[in-house]
């Protein structure tokens, strides 16, 4: 052994960064490989180009130690020259890319050595706030940055990020790609994206990546950190967990033993969308401030893709919705949310073959719903069968339903086909439901069950292929609890169901549709309107509506068929809802205002005679007590003139 030499002892050896990113740091050799490369799971990583993912170990190796280059990119040097393998003598000089290192062993370990450059001027936690962060400086800021080998480094590094995350396309895709980015550069055991709303209290994991289980492994979180990011907006570094009094406590630090965390905000204005995560056990790679900076820098830059990524994904889901609606046939008109939820829902059902219940109250649409499900669907070209329940007698429905053979009853002189069997291959729409005769009811159930009819004196069943749709006025549920309609019918109609709401609650639409009922019996009545006058539109959007869509293209239509000029004015509209329109008495015309208070002066009258009776007064008046209370709510007297 050359004299000048000490022999090293595994006990006492180190090495001692002289130049490079790790210029002062000291790495004592107490295992018995160590790792030198820039991939992050070395325990001397180095963000260095020039240094390959793993470029040389050094083996504890009979007393001594062993340094063996992994056939890295630009070679292992020892005192200058290229070696394979090579026992370390105490003071040999380890050059790694543009780093060297000194090797000190036995009397030279145990000197007192250099102090370790500190993981951090304030001890071992760190707060960054976006102003300070170097890279990201404007013109004029904290002062120039020095053009050092780690500054350009880390610029190049932010280049290619960039690039990256700007070639990626999908929200999806973009996580995995930053969060592999960042294990490129940081010496982290764990790594994750974790993202809540604007001003949401918790953030939640997005994607994780864990060195040791792999993509999508649970990462254990400080929710203390979290919430000083959040809540502060700034990038947070401790590399000393368990002693540090603030952190050291945290139950999803302990268990994994994290000995080190960083963790930036994601944002694009003021306040966080997220954050990048990174932790990290191993007590020979800290993060350091380098990495903080460099880590905050690439956060900003991915905050940003991340929120572009997710507003196209956004608008391209929107546009997808549009295109659907557009793409489903209907004679719907509205834009309003309502009406958009039921196009939604035709878009849905209409392929499937599934049993649909439409309710809502009486002239919503529901025969419209029920016309644009069957033209989406494959049947479109088959027979489409409509059956008002309660417009045929029940002494004809049976027949009407399931047809009759010659002479199953007086008068069946033929053989009659039902509707049911009419419709085959098609749709069949039975409307108000609700109305259909109990005998009637536990007779439809079994077409539902079996798919096949009898027809009235028939003696064999005959199958069918029909896809059956059912609306009702009625609260099915609530008639089938009180035993008004067969509870397991009810379930067999209730496969899936939608409510059309009523006009009074897409108030928005009531312009959309007078247009387009005022164009549609104006070719009709072969009459030029240009629209609806802004009075008359005041009225309507006033008015609730009873009687729903059906009973506004009514009004429509008598206001085409009476009206003269070249608007639709509030005179043209039913006396009824111009009453309910201005019920503050506020006028709409002269004569609609003298109309009004003739009927108020009629009205009181006839009250004062019948000494507050309503019954007697509408006996008086000559009209049913019905109308007198709806004229007593319309001109506002119900509060002066009821009897108590």
């Amino acid at each position: 052994m050359n004299p000048g030499r000490l022999s090293p002892s595994p006990a006492t050896a180190r090495l001692e960064a002289l130049s490079g990113p790790l210029q002062g740091r000291v790495f004592p050799l107490i295992e018995q490989e160590t790792s030198i490369g820039r991939e992050p799971s070395n325990q001397i990583a180095m963000l260095d180009a020039a240094v390959s993912r793993r470029h040389c170990v050094i083996q504890a190796d009979a007393g001594g130690f062993l340094l063996k280059d992994l056939e890295s990119r630009n070679l292992t040097l020892v005192n200058g020259s290229a070696v394979t393998e090579r026992t370390l003598q105490s003071g040999d000089q380890i050059k790694v890319g543009g780093s060297v290192f000194q090797f000190l062993a036995g009397v030279d370990a145990s000197t007192p050595a250099a102090p370790e450059a500190a993981s951090t001027p304030a001890g071992p936690t760190v707060v960054l706030r976006r102003e300070d962060v170097l890279y990201l400086q404007r013109a004029g800021g904290l002062e120039p940055l020095r053009a050092t080998e780690r500054a350009i480094r880390d610029f190049r590094v932010l280049l290619n990020f960039s690039q990256t995350v700007a070639s990626v396309r999908g929200l999806a895709a973009l996580y995995q790609k930053v969060l592999e980015s960042i294990l490129e550069v940081a010496p982290a055991d764990r790594v994750a994206i974790l993202s809540g709303e604007c001003g949401s209290r918790e953030w939640e994991t997005v994607l994780s990546w864990d060195r040791r289980t792999g993509l999508g492994g649970p990462v254990a979180v400080s929710r203390t950190i979290l919430r000083q990011v959040r809540e502060e907006g700034v990038a947070v570094l401790c590399n000393d967990v368990p002693g540090d009094e603030i952190y050291g406590s945290a139950e999803s630090l302990v268990a994994p033993r994290v000995r080190s965390v960083l963790a930036v905000p994601l944002a694009v204005g003021e306040a966080p969308f997220g954050a990048l995560y990174l932790d990290s056990s191993n007590n020979h790679a800290p993060f350091d401030e380098d990495i903080l900076q460099l880590v905050t820098a690439l956060g900003n830059v991915a905050a940003l893709a991340l929120e572009n990524a997710r507003q196209l994904e956004l608008l391209e889901s929107e546009n997808r919705r549009l295109q659907q609606e557009i793409a489903v046939d209907h004679d719907l008109v509205g834009e309003s949310a309502a009406i958009r939820e039921v196009i939604q829902f035709v878009s849905r059902v209409a392929a499937r073959d599934t049993t649909v219940l439409i309710w809502g109250e009486s002239g919503t649409g529901k025969e419209l719903v029920a016309r644009a499900i069957h033209r989406n669907s494959y049947r479109a070209d088959r027979p489409f069968v409509a059956i008002n329940c309660a417009a045929i007698p029940e002494a004809l429905l049976e027949s009407e339903l399931f047809g009759h053979e010659k002479g199953a009853f007086t008068g069946a002189v033929s053989l009659k086909k039902g509707k049911l069997e009419l419709a085959d291959g098609g749709t069949v729409f039975l409307d108000e439901i609700g109305e259909l005769a109990p005998m009637l009811q536990a007779k439809l159930l079994r077409v539902l069950q079996e798919r096949e009819i009898e027809r009235v004196g028939g003696a064999r069943p005959i199958r069918l292929d029909i896809r059956l749709l059912a609306a009702t006025n009625k609260d099915l549920k609530e008639e089938a609890r009180r035993g008004a309609f067969r509870q397991d019918l009810y379930y067999r109609l209730n496969v899936v169901s939608v409510r059309m709401p009523a006009l009074r609650e897409r108030r928005e639409d009531i312009p959309l549709l007078a247009n387009y009922f005022a164009e549609r019996y104006a070719q009709r009545v072969k009459r030029r309107v240009a629209g609806v006058s802004p009075k008359a539109r005041a009225c309507l959007m006033a008015y609730d509506w009873p009687g729903n869509v059906r009973e506004l293209e009514n009004a429509l239509e008598r206001a085409l068929v009476l009206g003269a000029s070249e608007w639709i004015l509030p005179e043209d509209l039913p006396e009824s809802i111009l009453e309910e329109a201005t019920p503050s008495g506020e006028p709409v015309t002269v004569l609609h205002d003298a109309v009004r208070e003739a009927k108020r002066q009629a009205v009181l009258e006839a009250l004062d005679q019948a000494g507050g009776n309503q019954t007697e007064a509408a006996v008086i008046l000559g009209v049913h007590p019905n109308h007198l209370s709806r004229l007593i709510r319309t001109l506002n007297l119900k509060a002066k003139r009821q009897r108590i």
